[in-house]
């Protein structure tokens, strides 16, 4: 799975309506309301680096109210979760 993080500016009266259109497209998996520079930022997961560009050039820009995007591409992830994961033994804990 290939990760993307989408910083979003967009129109600041409408950020609740923009940050939902841009929740339902399919390939974007979260998005947060940030304070700072950017108003949103979309983690956008896909199987291909070719469906980066379908997701965020050919609907995400699209979406009425995003004025700007700058996107990332996360080559390794690391979180507790992944880590746990790999050296759990498989043993439930009492």
């Amino acid at each position: 799975m290939i990760t993307a993080i989408v910083f979003v500016q967009a129109d600041v009266a409408r950020i609740p309506e923009v940050a939902q259109q841009i929740a339902e497209l399919d390939g974007v998996s979260e998005v947060y309301s940030v304070t700072g520079d950017i108003d949103l930022i979309a983690m956008v997961r896909v199987r291909e680096h070719e469906e980066i560009a379908t997701v965020v050039a050919d609907r995400l820009n699209k979406v009425p109210g995003v004025l700007a995007t700058e996107t990332h591409i996360a080559f390794r992830a690391y979180s507790r979760h992944d880590l746990e994961a790999a050296f759990s033994l498989g043993l439930d804990e009492s």
